[in-house]
């Protein structure tokens, strides 16, 4: 018999959730900044793709350093992308075609422009300066310590007014809140429901790991004090709405992540953990120095997670999103075999267990971008790290290549709507350039084409709706040292549904296992001609993807 826990359902489960870069999306005023009537103009579309759920990057007031993840107004709109009255528009117009719209909540750093700092700022004795964290210099007027931003340099800011240094994790014009004021979790859970009370679905939660942190005991992630105050801000805020809630977590392990989300503890819905993505990236250098792709290392990721999270906490499925490099230019061709591997790639992730994420554009196959000039890029991470290495000595040409492969201006490059100026996603400059393969690459001619990637993706997510074992059932690895071939099983009850991917630009003769062999089914999706039937060897052509489902008595 299987042992197929049963979960709680949750509107959620076999949602699939789309992510919107609004800077990147659609420019519906044409100043060359995409913004919320842009959404609003496109989701006819999206409700034509499918998806249930959108994850809106922040919109809220913002000086724009770290392009709106500095927030200056929790519960007010950037103009560039509109106004408040447009976005309560947005979230009524989402929900009239069955989407409900999560807001991206970031909680870990304000906007050094933000009215708590202004004032904290002010004296040592003002009564937001204890909103931030602040240490007095060492005896040389130095930083307090040695403590590095994730966007370069120094942690620490030097403060003339008060002769104080304030801690930031990020960009200098990002200081981190004092999570241990109870002040500071009060006003966040206030501005929490204030937008639930506005009809949105939920929220997901920007570097929600680094909220605990322990600054003189040197623990900036997964502090002591992280899950509790996960538990107060559910009971505060989102817990009795039964919202969709994801934590951003690049420090989780399968241990971790069942503490934010098994559904006992009362915490988040799910979160994102990044194994599968940090395992490509260089051990000192990180994601500026690729590592070789090694198909057996990913599985194992996958393997372990779907292993571990099976009946005490959700998964999160991705391949990209606003931080990371395009799916099919990572793990695909971005050549001949484009249109193969996109769909591959969707396959193989939509029949995992969690709730899969589809980044805006993803759904037509777009590819990272090789600007020729550093100053063609917008990404202040990217800036900031290129300087800083190139000036110790790394060459501009290795440096470039990092930032080619994994720098994240390659999903922020404007979505490409049609073949016309701009790909159709402003008349105007854009305020990043466009990927010349527009041309080529566009919501347009995937329209138009009924054999497309978004026609692949559109198939996914509906099978997901009228499939509960894609939702519940168990998750089986199969060939599991193939250094080539991502296969599993999902199994629920007597149904079964086999799921092959070949991650490889070149034919790969399989001999099949036992489990598999000599099955008769029903193609549920395919890139190439349908398959039906299994004997015991299968000849899978370049980035070949199907999943067949079939019964198999309970023993």
């Amino acid at each position: 018999m299987m042992d197929n826990k049963v979960l709680a359902k949750k509107w959620w489960h076999n949602a699939v959730v789309y992510q919107i870069y609004p800077r990147s999306f659609c420019d519906a005023n044409n100043d060359g900044i995409g913004d919320i009537a842009g959404i609003i103009s496109k989701l006819d579309y999206l409700q034509q793709l499918g998806i249930n759920i959108i994850w809106l990057s922040p919109v809220y007031k913002s000086p724009m350093d770290d392009n709106g993840y500095d927030i200056s107004d929790y519960q007010d709109i950037a103009a560039e992308f509109g106004t408040l009255a447009e976005m309560e528009n947005l979230i009524a117009e989402a929900k009239q075609r069955d989407i409900q719209i999560v807001m991206d909540l970031v909680v870990n750093h304000t906007s050094d422009e933000h009215p708590w700092f202004v004032e904290a700022k002010k004296s040592k004795d003002n009564p937001y300066r204890d909103y931030y964290i602040w240490r007095q210099p060492q005896a040389d007027g130095s930083a307090p310590n040695d403590f590095h931003s994730y966007f370069g340099g120094s942690g620490w800011e030097f403060d003339a007014t008060t002769g104080d240094y304030y801690f930031h994790q990020f960009s200098k014009r990002q200081p981190d809140l004092n999570w241990e004021n109870s002040k500071v979790q009060a006003e966040v859970h206030n501005m929490m429901n204030w937008w639930l009370d506005k009809g949105i679905g939920g929220f997901r939660m920007d570097v929600i790991d680094l909220i605990g942190k322990e600054i003189d005991q040197k623990v900036m992630a997964n502090g002591a004090r992280l899950h509790p105050l996960l538990q107060e801000m559910n009971k505060a805020t989102f817990g009795h709405r039964d919202a969709l809630t994801v934590g951003e977590a690049w420090s989780a392990t399968p241990e971790i992540a069942k503490l934010y989300s098994d559904p006992a503890r009362n915490e988040l819905s799910m979160v994102f953990q990044f194994e599968h993505i940090t395992i490509g990236w260089h051990p000192q250098h990180g994601k500026w120095e690729p590592q070789a792709f090694d198909l057996i290392k990913l599985k194992k990721v996958f393997t372990k997670w779907q292993t571990e999270l099976a009946d005490n906490g959700w998964n999160s499925l991705f391949w990209d999103n606003h931080d990371l490099p395009r799916a099919v230019s990572k793990y695909g061709d971005t050549g001949e075999f484009r249109v193969e591997s996109a769909k591959m790639l969707a396959t193989a992730l939509h029949f995992l267990k969690g709730t899969p994420y589809v980044y805006q554009g993803e759904e037509i196959g777009m590819t990272n971008v090789r600007f020729d000039s550093i100053d063609d890029y917008q990404d202040i991470e990217s800036l900031n790290l290129y300087y800083e290495r190139t000036a110790a000595g790394v060459p501009h040409e290795k440096m470039m290549e990092g930032i080619y492969a994994n720098g994240r201006d390659n999903a922020r490059t404007p979505m490409q709507w049609n073949n016309e100026i701009n790909a159709g996603f402003s008349t105007a400059k854009p305020w990043l350039k466009v990927n010349p393969n527009y041309t080529e690459i566009n919501v347009q001619a995937a329209l138009n084409e009924p054999d497309s990637v978004f026609f692949h993706y559109q198939k996914l997510i509906k099978l997901r709706k009228e499939q509960p074992i894609m939702t519940y059932g168990q998750y089986i690895p199969l060939l599991e040292d193939h250094p080539d071939v991502f296969a599993y099983l999902r199994a629920q009850d007597d149904d079964r549904i086999v799921v092959l991917n070949n991650f490889s630009a070149k034919k790969v003769i399989l001999s099949l296992p036992a489990e598999v062999q000599y099955i008769k089914g029903q193609s549920l999706i395919s890139n190439y001609q349908s398959h039906h039937s299994l004997t015991d060897e299968i000849t899978l052509q370049p980035y070949e993807s199907f999943a067949v489902a079939y019964k198999q008595p309970v023993a």
